[in-house]
């Protein structure tokens, strides 16, 4: 199992500096990955500053030489697939290879959506995400691409250059279990990060959810036994109590789980404070 590091991208962190402390603390520590989300607007989290995590990943990649980066999720319906791809691989460039990207539909829809003017149909802004995904990974080959589409078009553009990750970095998808469909997508890609419904951000998943998706996401890849994939669960762990943390996360190993993502309660006054989430990460990850 890796183990990775999850921040929000405003309050403390909408400051790059903070971002980078994280960064160099979680690689000096020992962690494995460092992951920022990707949210423009977000009321229950009202009136704090946000800034872009690409820009707040890009301090961090400067900083870091080891840990693996990304966002925990992109929203791609909600973006430009030419735009965002040149973001991600202009990333992957300047961190060596580095970047894991996480994709999602996002929320509050409400929110990030409505708030703009933009669909909130959830099956419209599905078709975006997988049509976006389609494009995002054509363009990061550095070959021509033509696309007709019902949402995006492109007339024989190459975008260059292409990732440093061949054949593209690493796609993982994010969605609530136990809907049925976000898996069914994650199946097609490289990793799940599922959300579960009674245990919200920084709650410890249940095991046996965590035997069921696993078993689910396997049978959906019958087809690609031999590709990578990795099952990405977070929580907030005791960093003090070291055994106590692998009385939590051993079981979810042993059901599947290939990442442990430390995350703040999403409820809690912690979440966005960079004081409490260094000390957590200068613990370092948990040791199983």
């Amino acid at each position: 199992m890796r183990f990775s590091v999850n921040i929000p991208n405003f309050g403390d962190f909408a400051d790059h500096k903070a971002v980078t402390k994280v960064a160099v603390a979680a690689e000096q520590a020992g962690w494995d990955g460092l992951f920022v989300w990707d949210h423009l607007l977000h009321r229950n989290h009202g009136g704090r500053p946000f800034a872009d995590p690409w820009m707040l990943l890009t301090a961090a990649a400067l900083a870091t030489s080891r840990i693996r980066l990304g966002t925990l999720v992109t929203p791609v319906a909600r973006r430009r697939p030419q735009q965002l791809a040149r973001q991600v691989a202009t990333l992957d460039s300047m961190s060596g290879g580095r970047v894991i990207f996480g994709a999602g539909l996002g929320g509050p829809v409400e929110d990030e959506y409505g708030s703009f003017g933009d669909s909130t149909d959830p099956k419209v802004l599905a078709e975006r995400l997988d049509e976006g995904l389609d494009l995002l990974q054509r363009y990061w080959s550095g070959r021509p691409v033509n696309h007709e589409g019902r949402h995006y078009h492109a007339r024989d553009v190459t975008l260059l250059p292409a990732t440093v990750q061949r054949p593209r970095p690493p796609v993982w998808i994010a969605g609530f279990w136990p809907n049925r469909p976000p898996m069914r997508r994650a199946a097609r890609w490289d990793g799940a990060v599922p959300l579960f419904l009674d245990a919200r951000h920084g709650r410890i998943p249940p095991v046996d959810q965590v035997r069921d998706l696993v078993a689910y996401v396997r049978d959906q890849r019958e087809e690609r036994t031999d590709a990578p994939f990795e099952v990405v669960l977070g929580g907030a762990t005791p960093g003090e109590d070291a055994a106590r943390t692998v009385d939590l996360i051993g079981p979810l190993a042993e059901a599947g789980a290939t990442w442990w993502d430390e995350r703040q309660i999403q409820t809690g006054e912690t979440l966005d404070r960079l004081t409490p989430v260094l000390r957590r990460v200068e613990q370092g990850p948990p040791k199983l």
